[in-house]
C-alpha cells in the first residue's frame, strides 16, 4: 500500500509538473553529456600522450648538396662526417636507439605516408629526400641535453624534436576538455537548480495532502520520498539521454579521430561505459541533494 502510495504521489507530480520536468531532463541531459565528453577527451588525452611518448624521436637531419641551409655552406655531409656523427650519438647519454634512413627510405616512408596524394609523389624524386639519423630517447621528457648534444656537430644540418610539433595539438586537446569540463560544471549547477524550483513547486502544490500526512503521524522520509523520488526520476531519463549523446559521440567523433592519429589510441568501449556509469550516478547524486535540500527549506506542514 505504502509503495502503491508513493507511486501514485510521483507521478502525480510528475503530470503537475511536467514543462519544469522536461526542463530537468534537457538540462541534466546535456550537462551530464558535456561532463562525459570532457571525462573521454581526457582519456583519449592520456592514452594518445602514452602512445606518444614511446614513440617520439629526435630526428638529426644531415647536410645534402646544395642545402640551402645556412649550417651545411651547400656541402653535402662526408663519409667520414657521417662516421663520426653516428658515434657520437651512440656515445650521447640518454639515447635509447638511433636509425640511420637514407634517401632511398626516406623516399619509401615518404610516399606511404602522401600514397593518397599520387601527384606530389610523381614530382618527388629519391635525390629530393634528406637523410637523417631517427634518435629514440630514454626519458622522453628529458630531450633537451640530447638536442644541445647535436646541434652544431658537423655535417648536421637541423635538428628537429617531434615532440615539439605535437605539443601545441595536445595543448588544444586539454584546453577543449577543460572547456567541456566547466561548461558541463555550469549546466550541473544549472539543472540543481531547476531541480530544486520543481520539487519546491511540486511541495507548495501539495501542501494540503503533506499537511494531512504530517497530521496523521506520517514520518518527515516518508514525505519527502515522493519529491525525491520526482527529481532522481527526472535524473534518470536525462542520465539516458546523456548516455546516448556519449555513444554517438564516441562513434561519430573519437572513432574517426583514430583514423587520422592511429589505431593504437582509439578510445575504448570500457571508458565510454565507465564514463556514462559516472555520468549517470553523478546526476542521480545531484538530483537527490537538491530535492532534500530544497525540501528541507519548503516542506513546512
Amino acid at each position: 500500500m505504502r509503495a502503491n502510495f508513493i507511486f501514485s504521489e510521483v507521478w502525480i507530480g510528475l503530470r503537475r509538473n511536467l514543462t519544469m520536468t522536461i526542463a530537468v531532463v534537457i538540462t541534466v541531459a546535456v550537462g551530464m553529456a558535456m561532463l562525459g565528453v570532457g571525462l573521454m577527451i581526457n582519456a583519449q588525452v592520456s592514452m594518445m600522450k602514452g602512445f606518444w611518448d614511446d614513440k617520439v624521436e629526435v630526428s638529426v637531419f644531415v647536410c645534402s648538396r646544395n642545402s640551402a641551409i645556412e649550417a651545411c655552406k651547400g656541402k653535402a655531409i662526408t663519409n667520414a662526417q657521417l662516421t663520426a656523427l653516428k658515434a657520437h650519438i651512440d656515445s650521447t647519454p640518454g639515447v635509447k636507439d638511433v636509425i640511420f634512413e637514407d634517401q632511398p627510405t626516406a623516399y619509401k616512408n615518404f610516399a606511404d605516408t602522401y600514397s593518397s596524394n599520387k601527384a606530389l609523389v610523381d614530382a618527388t624524386r629519391v635525390e629530393d629526400m634528406p637523410q637523417s639519423f631517427r634518435i629514440k630517447i630514454n626519458d622522453p621528457n628529458n630531450y633537451q641535453s640530447v638536442i644541445k648534444a647535436m646541434e652544431g656537430q658537423p655535417g648536421v644540418a637541423q635538428v628537429v624534436d617531434q615532440q615539439e610539433l605535437i605539443a601545441p595539438f595536445f595543448a588544444m586537446l586539454d584546453k577543449l576538455a577543460i572547456s567541456a569540463l566547466t561548461v558541463a560544471i555550469v549546466l550541473v549547477l544549472a539543472a540543481a537548480l531547476l531541480i530544486g524550483n520543481t520539487v519546491r513547486l511540486s511541495a507548495f502544490n501539495r501542501r494540503r495532502e503533506t499537511g494531512i500526512m504530517r497530521l496523521v503521524g506520517a514520518s518527515n522520509l516518508y514525505i519527502q520520498l515522493p519529491f525525491v523520488m520526482e527529481g532522481v526520476i527526472a535524473g534518470l531519463i536525462g542520465g539516458v539521454f546523456a548516455a546516448v549523446i556519449l555513444i554517438v559521440t564516441k562513434v561519430f567523433l573519437f572513432d574517426e579521430l583514430t583514423g587520422f592519429i592511429g589505431n593504437g589510441v582509439q578510445l575504448g568501449w570500457d571508458s565510454v561505459a565507465s564514463t556514462i556509469t559516472i555520468t549517470m550516478a553523478i546526476g542521480v547524486i545531484i538530483c537527490v541533494l537538491a530535492s532534500f535540500v530544497t525540501l528541507r527549506r519548503y516542506l513546512r506542514v
